[in-house]
């Protein structure tokens, strides 16, 4: 796996929420903040304005998208002046769901998409983006994130045999495009900075490949370096400047978040789970997850089940 898909893997626990909404003017929503969770709004009809908490608000036309990768608190309506009545929270708790509020005005139709993160699978690359994040609809931009949206759109509306497992496949589609719309934008800040310039890096891309689909692997600065087609103490001072910690301490993250992903999702033993993640001794892997995560192996599988 590369490393965005693995983000949208390792990023959701349980089941995504998913809705379109049809709003007529005048309205206004609050969306309350939701630590622990990401989601995404992408305007299907009309238009309107997002209301951040902390900033300007910003107009929205047909095809742009939202991601709110934090969870931060936000508002939407027909006008930037509009008061704001909170949002029912109800109506975004179902997989998917098509909802409308009467009105006389102009019509918005909005597809408000969310998921709820566990804490031992955020990956660092989502602390490294904004609050809020606005994808503009470009003509020729995105085109793939554009068909996913209509994919997305038309099970919402008309759901059929096998929507549950299509509309789950499709969030996450649509969350992989607007992560890599966000990573490969033309905005220079973010281009050269962070997470964004780490995956653009080619060398440092392969390197951070390597680490996700071979984390078993006996890799070593020097190794890894070499992999990247840099010297040991090059690569070294690119990775870590670029990710953001050294090479190896990035290797013993992604170790351990992939093996608290193991021990809650499958009946391998903890000693399988060890040597899948590259560990030579389950003495050793327990050590390192305790310290990590705070308790040993079994009582965090155990812990996860209760739960």
């Amino acid at each position: 796996m590369d490393v965005l898909s693995d983000v949208v893997a390792f990023m959701r626990t349980g089941r995504p929420i998913s809705a379109r909404v049809s709003w007529r003017a005048p309205w206004g929503q609050a969306f309350p903040a939701l630590p622990g969770s990401a989601g995404f709004q992408v305007v299907l009809r009309g238009s309107c304005w997002l209301v951040p908490e902390d900033s300007e608000p910003v107009p929205l036309s047909v095809g742009d998208v939202v991601f709110l990768p934090h969870g931060n608190a936000f508002g939407l309506a027909d006008d930037p002046a509009r008061p704001l009545a909170e949002a029912d929270c109800a109506l975004h708790s179902e997989l998917y769901a098509s909802t409308g509020f009467d009105g006389t005005g102009a019509e918005t139709v909005i597809l408000s998409c969310g998921y709820r993160l566990h804490a031992d699978r955020v990956h660092p690359i989502l602390a490294s983006l904004p609050g809020i994040i606005h994808l503009p609809a470009k003509l020729g931009c995105h085109p793939e994130l554009r068909a996913a949206v209509e994919l997305l759109a038309g099970e919402i509306d008309n759901p059929r045999l096998g929507a549950d497992t299509v509309v789950s496949s499709l969030l996450d589609t649509l969350q992989l495009y607007i992560l890599r719309a966000w990573f490969e934008s033309d905005d220079e800040p973010c281009r050269l900075s962070g997470w964004a310039a780490a995956l653009a890096d080619p060398a440092i891309g392969r390197a951070l490949n390597a680490i996700h689909s071979e984390p078993d692997r006996r890799w070593t600065v020097e190794s890894l370096g070499a992999h990247a087609g840099l010297s040991r103490a090059g690569f070294a001072r690119r990775f870590t400047e670029l990710v953001g910690r050294p090479p190896l301490a990035y290797l013993t993250w992604w170790r351990l978040a992939s093996a608290a992903r193991m021990l809650r999702e499958s009946d391998a033993s903890v000693a399988e789970v060890a040597e899948r993640v590259g560990y030579a001794s389950e003495f050793a892997f327990g050590n390192a997850f305790k310290r990590e995560y705070g308790v040993a192996p079994g009582r965090y599988r155990r812990c996860s089940a209760v739960a």
